[in-house]
């Protein structure tokens, strides 16, 4: 038998594991990227109708599916029809292939982390990171190692491996109980001490100030819907998994509201904080903020060690602060990416949490390492859009389709309502994730799917060819290996 079978030893370990996914490096540098671009403080009502209308139902889903079946995502599947195990590893695969970037961003944060001390990036960040973390200059390309990027994802995935091999509550739980409460901690003392900077209102004002014609675009819509899908990692299996681990007694519907919550205070919070920081930027050294609002790499590793630079003896404080945020936020979104794979390979080979995880690292460190090279970077941004615009929003068309379609929400009801107290999903829900719900993700994989196809360089579309490939594959592998657990 697997060892699987664990169960969380309070619910407090379940909502910081949960809000230790929801809560990652998207919160602190997507988010007030998306919102300033989409519409500034109109954002948020499309970002608040997003979280309610569709966020929190399908939350529901996953935690309701690993609730009721105790099992990972391939195996659920499988006992809803033989035929439908495929699927069930095509869901995880994706998962898979944003575990073994993500890493690599967190290993770049390792790096910055110790230099924030010192601002050891010197007056060049951008130089810094294109030419030194990332040697992307070398024409060694895809046969050149990035050594500081090696030596720190070898760290980092060592750090997964050990927390995540152990017994769930002395490993996942115990990790999430500590480092959730500090990054709440030092998020807070960073905007605090970010608002009461020189132009900081005007950075705010910025982000909150409303662009009412957007309330009206579609695509703003799309954006926040997209926004929360990533922020709440739907699609990864993640809830289903942690989920599963729940004691029969625990009130889901609270559960996935307090997860929703925490995340999108955290995210509108921490979306002030940067833009006080980038305020103060623009008000001291005369620089347009639209210049300065970047998402993503540009933001953590360029942007901001410019303004830490400028900030004086502050920039000795907030800077590591900043990196520490990151690396926490990083770790338990990684950390929560491990689970549903490890426990989808316990189910159907038996195996014990330790073994599975290990098989998860090391298969993860392995395809991680081309990310080590001087090419890294340009391929992460690839993957990156390839898993997210195709492979996580198609995963949630296909959940709607295996949950309420073919196996029916009205048998997963009964699970979550069973110690609901002030919430019972009825008719009303069903209907809104088969058909509204369906149809908003469709729109939102489209336009992923245009997107990508649009910006198709060579070697774009080379790597995406590639990853497609391995998409269709890997599941198909998976599924023809014989189970070695007689409850598979």
């Amino acid at each position: 038998m697997s060892e699987n079978k664990q169960k969380w030893d309070s619910n407090l370990s379940f909502l910081f594991a949960m809000i230790g996914s929801a809560v990652g490096l998207g919160n602190i540098w997507r988010y007030p990227y998306v919102a300033y671009t989409n519409g500034g403080g109109s954002f948020l009502i499309p970002y608040i109708v997003s979280i309610i209308c569709m966020g929190i139902p399908l939350l529901f889903v996953e935690y309701g599916a690993g609730f009721k079946f105790k099992a990972g995502m391939s195996k659920i599947v499988r006992e809803i029809n033989k035929k439908y195990e495929y699927l069930g590893w095509f869901i995880l695969t994706p998962t898979f292939f944003i575990l073994t970037y993500y890493c690599c961003v967190v290993a770049w944060d390792l790096i910055y982390l110790p230099l924030s001390f010192t601002k050891g990036w010197g007056a060049s960040p951008d130089n810094f990171f294109t030419n030194i973390v990332l040697d992307a200059g070398n024409p060694g390309g895809l046969f050149h190692i990035a050594i500081l990027v090696l030596c720190a994802v070898v760290i980092v995935w060592f750090i997964l491996w050990f927390i995540s091999h152990r017994n769930l509550n002395e490993g996942v739980g115990k990790f999430n109980k500590i480092f959730i409460p500090l990054l709440f901690v030092m998020m807070i003392i960073i905007v605090l001490s970010a608002i009461t900077l020189p132009g900081a209102s005007i950075g705010i004002a910025k982000l909150l100030t409303p662009n009412l014609s957007a309330i009206f675009d579609l695509n703003i819509w799309l954006a926040a819907f997209g926004q929360i899908l990533f922020s709440l990692s739907v699609g990864m299996s993640i809830a289903l998994a942690y989920a599963s681990y729940l004691d029969d007694k625990t009130d889901l519907p609270k559960n996935a509201l307090t997860v929703a919550i925490a995340n999108s205070l955290f995210e509108i919070f921490t979306a002030i904080g940067v833009f006080a920081i980038l305020g103060y930027m623009s008000t001291t050294h005369n620089i347009p903020i639209d210049q300065l609002v970047s998402q993503g790499t540009g933001l953590a590793f360029v942007v901001f060690p410019q303004i830490f630079n400028v900030m004086g003896t502050l920039g000795y404080i907030i800077g590591p602060l900043f990196f520490f945020c990151l690396l926490f936020a990083g770790l338990t979104s990684n950390i929560s990416v491990i689970e549903p794979l490890a426990l989808a390979i316990s189910d159907k080979f038996a195996l014990s949490r330790s073994k599975a995880v290990t098989i998860v690292c090391g298969a993860g460190f392995i395809i991680s390492l081309i990310y080590t090279t001087s090419m890294g970077g340009d391929l992460l941004g690839i993957v990156d859009t390839f898993a997210n615009n195709f492979g996580v929003v198609f995963n949630v068309i296909l959940e709607i389709i295996i949950f309420a379609w073919i196996y029916g929400l009205e048998n997963i009801i009964p699970s979550i309502n069973k110690n609901a107290k002030f919430l019972k999903l009825g008719h009303k829900w069903t209907i809104l994730v088969k058909y509204v719900i369906l149809v908003i993700v469709l729109c939102i994989w489209i336009s992923g799917i245009v997107t990508t196809l649009l910006s198709g360089e060579t070697l774009t579309v080379t790597v995406e060819l590639i990853l497609f490939i391995a998409l269709i594959g890997i599941p198909a592998v998976l599924t023809k290996l014989p189970a070695r657990n007689d409850d598979y």
